[in-house]
């Protein structure tokens, strides 16, 4: 039987410990606005399918998206608002994201109302419209931020 032994041992205090830690990863608020930003995708598909097959289903699923989109961005303010009290590295340009996911998320909140009317003009135009309002609003967004993000300095 062979047996292992211990030739030394190292003992660490806490404080060594904590200067070790290394945030991971992305912060959670930007996996759940893509989450957010996927379902208003979907009821706009859902809207333009309804557009075209009027049938109450699809209205559902649209009004299902959007509700989901929306407790999405809920859980993503909650996650933004705990990673801002955290001290977590925010990618910059912040304010630019902020400001247009805010404005998608109160059209989708409007268009949720819009959703809930019954019959085909609860969806048709003004649903669509809505929806694709959302999607637009986010695109120019993303690509502002992008914009922003990728400018260089004067004189670099």
């Amino acid at each position: 039987m062979k047996h292992a032994t211990i030739a030394e041992a190292t003992f660490m205090d806490d404080a060594s410990l904590a200067a070790t830690r290394k945030a991971r990863g992305r912060p959670i608020h930007r996996m759940l606005v893509s989450f957010s930003v996927a379902y208003f995708a979907g009821a706009l598909v859902t809207d333009l399918v309804y557009w075209q097959m009027p049938d109450v289903l699809w209205e559902r699923f649209s009004i299902w998206l959007i509700v989901a989109g929306l407790v999405m961005a809920g859980l993503a303010t909650v996650a933004y608002v705990i990673d801002l009290a955290g001290g977590r590295q925010i990618d910059r340009p912040a304010w630019p994201r902020v400001i247009g996911y805010a404005l998608a998320v109160v059209l989708s909140l409007v268009n949720a109302f819009v959703h809930s009317r019954d019959a085909y003009t609860a969806v048709v135009p003004t649903g669509l419209t809505l929806s694709a309002l959302v999607i637009i609003v986010l695109l120019l967004t993303a690509l502002a931020a992008t914009a922003l993000a990728n400018r260089q300095p004067i004189g670099g």
